[in-house]
């Protein structure tokens, strides 16, 4: 299996979902499909009681579903682009850029630290726009590795 935190199968540059639930689910079957998730019904239960605490919506267009789970057996990052837009309950309206970060349910802190470098680089355009305009998987996967591995 392959450790890295993204993988180009990990990348889904055509989401089209009707809502957040569809949305992660979508790409949760992805981390299921990579091996990194081993129960989807229980990792997406896990995301919807995170979910639940707060939103994950962020403003630009921003989801960031995450959480810990015993059903996540590496920590993982999983990134879809939404033509459509999907609501993840920020402010100024859905989000066309969602990471699904899964972490291991006794694993450190590392998901905390991708988590603040996702954060981090979001607020530049340089980045979202690499996100918003790539038509390569694996280009897009290897750049968020570059971007937000610590």
């Amino acid at each position: 299996m392959n450790n890295e935190l993204i993988t180009s199968d990990l990348v889904d540059l055509d989401l089209r979902s009707a809502d957040k639930q569809e949305a992660v689910r979508s790409l949760a079957e992805r981390l299921v499909t990579a091996g990194r998730v081993t129960d989807l019904e229980r990792f997406l239960g896990d995301v919807a009681e995170r979910e639940k605490q707060m939103s994950t919506g962020m403003q630009g267009g921003i989801g960031i579903p995450h959480c810990r789970s015993e059903a996540v057996t590496a920590p993982t990052l999983a990134f879809g682009r939404c033509p459509e837009g999907v609501d993840f309950g920020a402010e100024d309206g859905p989000a066309n850029l969602v990471f699904l970060i899964a972490a291991p349910q006794g694993g450190d802190s590392e998901h905390m630290s991708v988590l603040a470098a996702l954060a981090r680089r979001l607020v530049r355009a340089e980045f979202k726009r690499t996100l918003t305009e790539s038509d390569d998987p694996a280009a897009v996967a290897e750049y968020v590795r570059e971007e937000v591995t610590p």
